[in-house]
């Protein structure tokens, strides 16, 4: 039986870094939820970040208070102010430079600098996990 070539290791080592990246994008992205009151504070609805209404709080007495055209408007402002705050959210959670994970073009030319046949397949941990 013959031994996979390194490079195929390596690439079969992206594929699955990869999928693991991809994941946990989707796993902090899922995390996001935004709960923004309206501008009476009676009405607050729980959002996604995909913009999808998941809860929809209203205070004692809120549909008595507001007329039909009113209660639509205090909830459309807590849901419009709610979406935008789960962008916000988002923009923070995806861009945090904390939680960028290592370049796999740099692992890859750490990997290719080495010599030797039987150096390991590349790590493609953060920078201070390969050390």
């Amino acid at each position: 039986m013959r031994d996979i070539h390194p490079d195929v290791r390596a690439a079969l080592g992206m594929t699955r870094e990869l999928r693991h990246r991809i994941a946990e994008v989707r796993e902090r992205a899922e995390e996001i939820v935004a709960r923004r009151p309206s501008p009476s504070g009676l009405v607050i609805p729980e959002l996604d970040v995909m913009g999808r209404l998941r809860d929809l709080y209203l205070a004692p007495g809120t549909c008595a208070r507001f007329g039909n055209q009113e209660l639509a408007a205090e909830i459309m402002a807590a849901i419009t102010e709610s979406t935008q705050d789960a962008r916000r959210q988002y923009g923070i959670a995806m861009n945090d430079t904390d939680m960028l994970p290592r370049p796999m073009s740099e692992v890859m030319r750490e990997w290719r600098a080495g010599s030797g046949p039987d150096q390991p397949v590349p790590n493609f941990g953060k920078a201070e996990q390969s050390t």
